[in-house]
């Protein structure tokens, strides 16, 4: 065999490893592991949604009314309904699941993901109990290629009153209705806290500043 063949089959041999050697880590290095931390004092996270989707797909938009997915969640915590409403844009929306029970102050969870490169942003959202109508979440951000730390604010779904009181906040602090049908401010905006007016004492429950982080960090197996 001459040199010029021996060339030719040596870089056909290369080429060959070299595109194995890039596909592999694509298909093996797609899992993720979410941690969300509970930074609050006093304010629990009712179950955990975590959904990947395209770039035009919003849980909510802060300064809109709230779906009536998202103020069930916000209102009593329960995420099926939005679920169901993520799940109708097939499409546009891939993984949704929900984490089971609460997540207490101090508290963190880890939920296993996997990434699709189809649906490149990621949205979670919890309510925190006991308040009458607000949410933690994050809300269309990129999924890192390696690991990323997100803080998250929490928003006022605008569709309850925020009264204080037990009787129309759910969870083990105050044991009450989930819903109310009393309309709240009528927009998304960011949550004002516990101000003490009603069964709640703001010395106890109120926060300020962030009241979750988020660590997303990919896995290689």
């Amino acid at each position: 065999m001459n040199s010029s063949k021996q060339l030719l089959i040596a870089s056909a041999l290369t080429l060959s490893f070299g595109a194995q050697a890039v596909d592999l880590p694509l298909a093996v290095g797609n899992s993720y592991e979410i941690t969300i931390t509970n930074l609050t004092k006093a304010q629990s996270f009712t179950p955990i949604l975590v959904a990947s989707h395209r770039n035009n797909v919003r849980l909510f938009n802060v300064g809109q009314p709230a779906s009536d997915a998202l103020a069930e969640m916000a209102e009593g915590g329960a995420t099926a309904p939005l679920e169901d409403y993520l799940l109708q844009m097939s499409d546009r929306v891939g993984d949704v699941s929900t984490s089971p029970g609460l997540l207490g102050p101090g508290e963190s969870a880890t939920v296993p993901f996997e990434r699709s490169f189809q649906y490149p942003r990621l949205s979670i959202a919890a309510m925190l109990i006991p308040t009458n109508d607000t949410f933690f979440a994050i809300s269309g951000v990129k999924i890192p290629n390696h690991h990323g730390v997100f803080e998250a604010h929490a928003y006022d779904a605008g569709s309850e009153l925020n009264d204080e009181l037990c009787a129309s906040i759910p969870g083990p602090v105050c044991g009450g209705e989930g819903g109310s049908v009393e309309d709240g401010e009528g927009f998304v905006h960011i949550a004002n806290g516990i101000s003490g007016e009603g069964d709640l004492a703001a010395s106890t429950y109120d926060w300020r500043g962030p009241v979750a982080r988020v660590r997303i960090k990919r896995v290689y197996q």
